[in-house]
């Protein structure tokens, strides 16, 4: 009887054991007995999430703040040993837009002409009309050659310094002011930039038969215009351009050199204006502005 007895006891407490391994392993009202996890229902450890790394996005944002920071570098480098200039580069593939000296102010000189051709052919489109013959001959010639009678003659038919202040209002230009002696108008590269992009801009108030006008006679000047900007453009590349050249004489005969337009062709497609002042000479100017729009191309790699 007493074996019988342990052996029930036995067989009992194997039973209590069982009861316990099926139970839950906290202490809760179940009165579960603890359990090691070998035997617990706990599963494994969830694994630790694999790192991702940075997006695309944000290693665009990285490089894009290490090419603009090795341009302001080389630009100011370069700028302590040339006249004063200053330079904008709009990337209509990314829609960054890089400016150097951005805000400073110049005189035009010629390059005022895109803003008089751009306010003729919306002057004709409020009137739901084309250009005429005349307006077209004088608008060639303006652009092509840089014809100073022709553009007289077109800023005094639009109503002068008066009517083509409200029209670069429709052009968004907010830090350019309209001079009556034209070449005189004040501007800055990043409202040049504006400015050139509202000649592309499809959501702009330009027309499409009046964009394609525009970069029509900008893609055709005339052999002695074609400096400046295009030398920033790479074989097979397409150009636009319109460039200001003055001698001033109230910087003792030194001289504006300005330049504004567009590199086009495959993954480029930029907008650069170069706006500068004080060259001993045309020559020496021309150099700076070509050699600041290259600058721009090494560094932002467009």
């Amino acid at each position: 009887m007493i074996l019988a007895v342990a052996a029930v006891g036995i067989l009992g407490g194997g039973a209590l054991v069982a009861v316990g391994m099926t139970r839950d392993g906290g202490g809760g009202a179940g009165g579960g007995l603890p359990l090691s996890g070998v035997f617990g229902g706990s599963s494994a450890p969830d694994p630790s999430p694999t790192p991702t790394g940075p997006s695309p996005e944000e290693l665009r944002k990285i490089e894009r703040a290490k090419q603009v920071k090795q341009l302001d570098a080389a630009l100011k480098k370069y700028a302590g040993t040339v006249p004063e200039f200053s330079v904008a580069v709009l990337d209509r593939k990314t829609g960054e837009t890089y400016t150097y000296r951005g805000s400073e102010s110049y005189e035009t000189a010629s390059i005022v002409k895109v803003q008089v051709l751009a306010c003729l052919l919306l002057d004709a489109q409020g009137d739901d009309r084309a250009l005429t013959a005349s307006e077209k001959e004088r608008a060639g010639r303006m652009i092509r050659a840089s014809d100073n009678d022709a553009t007289t003659s077109l800023f005094t038919q639009l109503g002068g310094a008066g009517a083509v202040s409200r029209c670069n209002k429709k052009l968004g230009l907010k830090q350019t002011k309209v001079n009556q002696s034209w070449g005189l108008t004040k501007t800055t590269v990043s409202d040049q930039v504006k400015l050139l992009n509202q000649l592309v801009n499809a959501k702009g108030p330009l027309s499409e038969a009046s964009r394609e006008y525009a970069k029509s006679l900008m893609s055709t000047v005339n052999a002695d215009q074609d400096w400046g900007v295009p030398a920033a453009a790479g074989d097979g590349e397409n150009f636009t351009v319109k460039n200001g050249w003055l001698s001033r004489s109230t910087e003792g005969g030194r001289w504006i050199i300005n330049t504004v337009g567009r590199v086009t062709g495959g993954k480029t497609d930029v907008s650069i204006a170069v706006l500068s002042h004080n060259n001993a000479d045309m020559t020496g100017g021309i150099a700076v502005v070509e050699k600041a729009a290259k600058m721009t191309r090494q560094y932002l790699k467009y």
